[in-house]
């Protein structure tokens, strides 16, 4: 994805997509870090410090726990097999 350095002053800027800013739950106001590479630069929201959970982190955790309990679903018919504890 491209974007244009455009003037702010005497500074630069860099204008963010509004799919990216939703993505990341990004508004006006808001602590980016800027970390040099290699080959460019890094832009990484900070993270806020509250309690609120995304969506997209509820998501991923359901996710896991569902992946979880139906890899263990085939246990279940393993019990009263014959074996002793």
């Amino acid at each position: 994805m491209n974007t244009k350095l455009i003037r702010i002053g005497n500074s630069r800027g860099v204008r963010i997509p509004r799919e990216i800013l939703e993505l990341y739950e990004l508004s006006e106001g808001d602590d980016i870090e800027i970390s040099r590479r290699r080959n460019g630069i890094l832009l990484c929201p900070v993270s806020k410090d509250d309690s609120r959970v995304t969506y997209a982190a509820s998501f991923r955790e359901m996710a896991e726990e569902a992946a979880e309990a139906a890899e263990w679903e085939s246990w279940d018919g393993v019990a009263g097999d014959g074996l002793e504890d």
